[in-house]
């Protein structure tokens, strides 16, 4: 799909995600539908992603947060931690593609909680849990802990220490989940985990993913 496509007006272009993600329902095609719309609104008086970035909400946000489905199929009540949600993302687009899956979305900032609340009861998203917390006071366990563009490596492994649970039930080992682009060279040198590394241009011919990766860490 050209660049031409990822250009296009905000409402013209939801046709990327159905592109590479054909099978959704009709429920979950109205439901990324109408994303364009809650969050041109929102982010007019919130600053929830650059302001000159919402034309580009679908492929640099929406069709970037659902990578990870190219990478794990979550399972049914699995708990997933969507850590730094912001305004929802990588969270609610991940909780409209897999509706059985439960979505904590946390977030220091109130605000921001609020969208997120907002969003996810417009599109009677039932599987997702927004709360107002630093991860550091959460005293659950999860699945997978999920990280776009949040933090560096060293303090995502102390914030989220502790919190995977150790029993797996996926394709991959229990861990954190993490959207990042550069070099991760000198980030992973110090840390002890094992780690996998998914190349997104391997997955999608947007422009704007081909130096974008899933950083996948677990326990040695």
């Amino acid at each position: 799909m050209s660049n031409q496509t990822e250009n296009k007006p905000i409402f013209q272009h939801q046709e990327i995600v159905s592109h590479y993600f054909p099978h959704l329902t009709a429920t979950q095609q109205n439901q990324l539908a109408a994303l364009g719309e809650l969050y041109s609104y929102w982010n007019a008086r919130i600053n929830l992603i650059s302001r000159k970035d919402i034309t580009h909400l679908y492929p640099r946000h929406i069709l970037h947060s659902l990578a990870i489905a190219k990478i794990i199929s979550f399972q049914n009540d699995a708990h997933i931690l969507d850590l730094g949600t912001g305004g929802g993302f990588p969270g609610i687009p991940l909780a409209i593609l897999f509706p059985t899956t439960h979505f904590y979305l946390v977030d220091s900032i109130q605000k921001k909680i609020k969208v997120v609340r907002h969003i996810s009861e417009t599109l009677n998203l039932t599987n997702v849990t927004p709360l107002c917390q630093r991860v550091e006071t959460l005293d659950h366990t999860y699945d997978f802990i999920l990280s776009r563009a949040v933090a560096n490596l060293a303090s995502l492994h102390q914030w989220t220490h502790g919190k995977i649970k150790t029993h797996n039930n996926h394709t991959l080992t229990n861990g954190l989940l993490c959207w990042k682009g550069g070099d991760l060279t000198q980030e992973l040198s110090t840390l002890p985990m094992q780690h996998q590394i998914y190349p997104l241009k391997t997955l999608f011919e947007l422009p704007f993913l081909q130096d974008k990766v899933i950083l996948h860490l677990f326990s040695k």
